[in-house]
């Protein structure tokens, strides 16, 4: 008895007949003749390697030549060959479809007489893909392809060379545009001003004009000044719901998250929500896509000494699910802005053409075929917010990050003061944040030397923002001069030094959180201030001579003013977070001596100097962990109580912000718990450890409650990626070009790679320090100091267990 549940599934996976020709060149598609939109819901299911995965690609690359589509009946054809997926001419179409059919027959073709797993399409994929996973170099993959080409003396023939290898990938690939920029960034040389010849605003010419004109007429043409690299967003945001392995996932924030009071997701808290308050037709097809965007400025070269920038813009889709969101082959490249040096305040410029991309994506869509429902939808894009650091916050939002009002969030209520002897603006008033009535508010002489008695500061309402906005003239770049708004009852100052050009999407000014503070940059910098101001370190500590000097002029803590000996020396008295040389090699050779599982941090050990009594060389994520899991407890025994407890409790907030899961109930009780921290902080140190830096600490809650888990919204995996893009510069001379075409390739295996289930890709590659265990139980004896630290552990890091009392 034949089960039809169980004949179909033979049917779908073996097909009717072992030796069937499929008649692809009528139309018969490979693989899919009975593909079903319940089957596409089922991401993981298995696809055939060989000639079936490699034509599935196929049909997902280029879905305007699937009969199923462009015929498939009339509610479904009609749409599919107005739209087209691709809107293209008679001749454009005729290319693609050639070249369509040509991919298809390498696909039939075996590799050589006799070969059922490999065709010529194929090896061709697998042998790119172990070139680029493997870092292998062009004259060694040369000699990889001319030794395989001898084997196959009467199979097919493969590329003779890289170039033909890359040119055959690149047919699958969606390509970048080149756009002409002013040299000093003042305008593109695009759409209407495409045919200038020089800028409008500073005159100078969009060509270089080093060369000779011998030179030039030997060369034939001209060298463009500068150029902006664009990737259009839409044909790749198409090629999500195109594909059968990712068009699923893209419906995952709405269908596929669970909803149970926690905070696992950026759907999850009040900015998404509120957006789709706002927008509900935008909210009522999940298919619409949400982005962040991230900008920031690496050197190509990796040689710091170097002085030459280049910045990438990535937009990162937060439609799928939190093992993908954030992962390399999720980012998407949308510009890169050539150096040698970084555009600052003019990268509203070079962002247009992704701006403009944006508005119409917005007001008319795309019309996109997804693979799941078949059928062709209008996939509409939104702008959720930007991830950056704090310099580039301020290049993106306009705001000026530094100076008196530097506090983005505060804004016109920005607490500062300047540093007389310092040189430079101190930002403590953090009992504004405390209840009305504490007692620390009338304590003028243990903090600032005045009495707090103003309320938190609130941000300014959107319409406010526009406000102060208005009064800039946004087209006059050289008035950079504060202005002062006017209000009913007092004179408030702003920082805005332009206004954004996100300003020019319509949904931008209602968004809750536009730009992020970076918890990564934040969290490095208050490190660096703690040990650089415990550890007495150069140029990095906190207290010194005009420090103390600026707490004689303030008139606070006598205790700690200098003093000038008999002998014409000055004295610095210890202050109470002073270590002696002893307590210093004690912390030191904790942290050196600590032994983390691999792949938790780097050698954190190899930053320690003992003999010099110092930390050098610490990393982001080296300063992440040091903050987080080591301070606490190599601070201990070390520094009085009043001290260590602060930190502690600061390495507590930090970490419990940046835990993958959250609730409204900690993020509560550590909204009101930083303001104490900071408190007792500017009770210890002196006014100029509390730059603008260690002042943000006190908002990244707030956002945590508006936009949900701080790994969504951190440089981290920002930064892994620029590290990556290094490897693709070949050509130091042309090294935005080199990225631009590595990572063309890069996004093609990285889309080929997900039908490759018996090769090695980016998405199946064994792990580091694979489990030999299989899922079987294996018993581990511990010492009895590995022991007592997994105790240790427990206790600290558990909220399960409460502190023994009698």
């Amino acid at each position: 008895m034949f089960i039809p549940n169980m004949v179909y599934d033979h049917l779908i996976s073996y097909g009717i007949s072992q030796s069937y020709t499929i008649w692809h060149a009528h139309g018969e598609r490979i693989g899919g003749a009975s593909y079903h939109a319940n089957d596409a819901q089922n991401n993981n299911e298995q696809i055939n390697e060989g000639s079936s995965g490699m034509a599935t690609m196929l049909h997902d690359v280029f879905p305007m030549f699937d009969p199923e589509i462009v015929e498939g009946g009339p509610e479904m054809g009609v749409d599919a060959r107005e739209a087209g997926v691709q809107n293209e001419n008679r001749q454009g179409s005729s290319e693609r479809v050639n070249k369509f059919y040509n991919m298809l027959k390498d696909v039939d073709e075996p590799l050589y007489e006799g070969c059922t797993k490999h065709t010529k399409f194929s090896v061709i994929v697998c042998l790119w893909n172990m070139k680029c996973l493997g870092g292998l170099s062009n004259s060694i993959f040369i000699e990889l392809l001319e030794f395989v080409n001898e084997l196959l003396t009467l199979g097919a023939s493969l590329p003779k060379n890289a170039y033909e290898a890359k040119k055959y990938m690149n047919e699958l690939g969606l390509g970048y545009e080149k756009i002409l920029v002013c040299p000093n960034g003042y305008m593109l040389f695009w759409k209407d001003n495409e045919n200038l010849e020089t800028c409008v605003v500073c005159g100078a010419s969009k060509w270089k004009q080093k060369e000779s004109m011998d030179d030039m007429s030997k060369k034939g043409k001209r060298s463009p000044a500068k150029i902006l690299r664009w990737f259009p967003l839409k044909t790749r945001l198409q090629r999500l719901f195109m594909s059968s392995k990712t068009s699923a996932q893209m419906k995952w924030h709405a269908m596929g998250r669970t909803n149970d009071g926690l905070l696992r997701h950026p759907a999850d808290r009040m900015a998404w929500k509120t957006f789709d308050t706002q927008h509900d037709d935008f909210a009522s097809d999940p298919r619409n896509v949400r982005l962040g965007l991230s900008a920031d400025v690496f050197n190509p070269f990796g040689n710091m000494s170097i002085s030459y920038s280049t910045w990438p813009v990535m937009l990162v889709p937060y439609n799928l699910p939190p093992w993908m969101c954030m992962k390399r082959s999720s980012f998407m490249l949308s510009l890169i802005i050539s150096g040698p040096s970084s555009p600052s305040m003019n990268i509203d410029v070079y962002l247009e053409p992704l701006i403009s991309e944006l508005k119409e994506l917005w007001e008319v869509g795309a019309p996109t075929y997804d693979i799941c429902s078949r059928e062709i939808f209008t996939m509409r894009v939104a702008l959720m917010w930007t991830i950056n650091d704090f310099p580039t916050y301020g290049d993106l939002s306009g705001w000026s990050t530094k100076g008196r009002l530097a506090c983005p969030i505060c804004m016109g209520n920005t607490r500062s003061r300047w540093l007389k002897y310092g040189k430079k603006f101190s930002y403590m008033g953090h009992r504004r944040f405390l209840p009305s009535n504490h007692r620390w508010r009338m304590m003028a002489k243990t903090f600032d030397g005045t009495r707090e008695i103003d309320p938190s500061p609130t941000m300014p309402t959107p319409d406010k923002i526009l406000e102060q906005l208005d009064d800039l003239n946004c087209n006059d770049r050289t008035d950079r001069k504060r202005k002062r708004v006017v209000g009913s009852t007092s004179v408030k100052e702003h920082s805005w030094k332009k206004c954004s050009i996100f300003f020019s999407l319509p949904y931008w000014k209602d968004n809750l959180l536009r730009h992020h503070l970076d918890v990564m940059y934040i969290e490095k910098n208050v490190v660096d201030n703690i040990v650089g101001t415990l550890l007495n370190i150069d140029t990095k500590s906190k207290d010194g001579i005009k420090a103390r000097l600026d707490l004689q002029d303030m008139g606070l803590r006598p205790q700690l003013h200098s003093v000038i000996t008999d002998a014409n020396k000055t004295y610095l008295s210890p202050a109470i977070f002073t270590m002696s040389n002893k307590e210093k090699e004690d912390l030191l050779k904790v942290i050196q001596n600590v032994k983390v599982p691999d792949g938790y941090s780097s050698n954190v050990s190899r930053c320690v100097k003992l003999q010099q009594r110092t930390i050098v060389g610490m990393k982001s994520h080296d300063c992440h962990i040091l903050m987080q899991q080591l301070l606490p407890i190599a601070l201990r025994g070390s520094l009085p109580k009043k001290v260590i407890e602060p930190l502690i409790e600061l390495s507590g907030f930090f970490r419990g912000i940046c835990s993958k899961t959250l609730r409204l109930e900690d993020l509560d009780r550590l909204e009101s718990r930083i303001p104490y921290i900071l408190c007792q902080l500017e009770m210890i140190f002196p006014p100029s450890f509390f730059t603008v830096m260690v002042h943000l600490t006190i908002h990244l809650v707030a956002e945590c409650k508006l936009g949900g888990p701080v790994h969504y919204r951190w440089m981290y995996p920002v930064e892994r990626y620029l590290h990556q893009l290094k490897f693709h510069v070949r050509n130091k001379a042309a090294p935005e070009g080199s990225i631009a075409e590595g990572y063309l390739l890069e996004e093609l295996l990285t889309f080929c790679s997900r039908y490759l289930e018996s090769a090695q890709t980016v998405f199946n590659r064994p792990s580091r320090n694979p489990d030999d265990s299989k899922g079987k139980v294996v018993d581990v004896r511990l010492d009895f100091m590995s022991w007592t630290q997994a105790h240790r552990y427990i206790l600290f890091n558990s909220d399960d267990f409460t502190p023994f009392r009698m």
